[in-house]
């Protein structure tokens, strides 16, 4: 195999390849990127075994071939070659390395057979659909940070992705939960993904597609059966297993009648809950929000490191209202808010409470309160 490829667009494949890579690997050729030198170009892949990806680039190809190289070496090289260089791979003969040479520089890493390199199984993946790369993004943006980390419960350490019904509007509907918050982000159903069966997008796929998904006009080409999805956007395709669980019923956690509701200007009030968490280690502890006449008070308090309050003016109705919020959970949705300003629709100080975006009608947050 001998392949010449511009240093940029290497660095690019690799950039998204790579990153399916896990540093550490009981598997020795999982550490490793699949070369493949074809008569169209070279592509390089990477798996897990769970997730796939693959990238086909143009290169000038002498010799037709295919090759693994360490993946996270190649791609720190590549990284640090001059802009424009010309990177050519060799694999010769009997040769145990593989040879990348680029101007005065050469470089020998050890690589492993090729025919050793797992390729996913591919099936029928039955839904197909198009969808803008912008509005994916967005369905990702709106809700990955939501995601459960605890393993524990596994079924919620993704993206719930289905078609849904709203008020009458078909969209295709993103939602996350970890049990203490939740983020609902959904747009127009796109042409095909009416009959789409509801998935679990893993953790790790929903980064590597956003990753994929990064400073793109283009649209995305979406393929889903029980068990996979995959994401076909440009020269780039990734293949992924979802989660075999049932998400919960999202549906009966977010309240429709809220009858406390309060409008806050959002920058003001995330500066002002940022502020005021400084006390707190972390942002990890409860701040207290004290509403009475129109008035806002934000204030944190621990006995480790004393006590922080601020005051800003709100759109309230009558009366005072008192309720506890994790500091980091607020900042995360305020993060997501679009408009200028933020509703939240309050029921009692234990309920969730619901918190919309004037500048997103698409979107919606639970936050599950403290007790402060």
């Amino acid at each position: 195999m001998k392949l010449t490829i511009e240093r940029s667009a290497l660095l690019k494949a690799l950039g998204h390849v790579q990153a399916v890579v896990e540093r550490r690997n009981t598997i020795p050729i999982l550490s490793n990127v699949l070369i493949t030198a074809g008569p169209d170009g070279a592509s390089f892949a990477a798996t897990d075994l769970d997730i796939e990806i693959q990238e086909s680039v143009p290169a000038r190809v002498d010799r037709e071939g295919m090759a693994t190289a360490p993946a996270h070496t190649l791609y720190e090289i590549a990284r640090k070659l001059p802009e424009g260089a010309d990177v050519t791979l060799e694999l010769s003969g009997d040769d145990p390395r593989i040879s990348l040479k680029a101007g005065r520089s050469s470089f020998s890493l050890p690589c492993l057979p090729p025919g050793d390199f797992p390729m996913m199984p591919t099936e029928d993946l039955a839904t197909r659909f198009t969808i803008e790369a912008k509005a994916l993004a967005r369905l990702i943006d709106k809700t990955r940070f939501a995601i459960s980390t605890e393993e524990t419960r596994y079924y919620l350490n993704g993206i719930h992705l289905h078609a849904a019904d709203s008020d009458g509007r078909a969209t295709l509907r993103a939602v996350a939960t970890d049990g203490v918050r939740l983020a609902l982000s959904e747009t127009d159903l796109p042409d095909g993904a009416a009959g789409m069966p509801a998935v679990i997008v893993p953790r790790k796929t929903v980064q590597e597609a956003r990753r994929l998904l990064e400073d793109s006009d283009d649209e995305i080409d979406v393929s889903v059966s029980e068990g996979k999805i995959r994401f076909h956007l440009g020269k780039a395709v990734l293949t992924s297993k979802l989660i075999d669980g049932a998400f919960p019923d999202y549906e009966r956690v977010i309240p429709r009648d809220n009858p406390k509701a309060m409008t806050v200007e959002n920058k003001r009030f995330a500066e002002a809950v940022d502020r005021v968490a400084t006390i707190s280690i972390e942002k990890s502890r409860s701040v207290k929000l004290s509403l009475d006449d129109g008035m806002l008070t934000l204030a944190v308090n621990n006995p480790e490191s004393g006590q922080a309050s601020e005051e800003m003016p709100v759109e309230f109705g009558e009366g005072s209202f008192t309720i506890g919020f994790n500091a980091r959970y607020v900042l995360d949705v305020a993060g997501q808010i679009e408009g200028n300003e933020a509703q939240f629709h309050f029921a009692d100080p234990a309920s969730p409470t619901l918190v919309t975006d004037s500048g997103d009608p698409d979107a919606l947050y639970v936050l599950m309160p403290l007790r402060v």
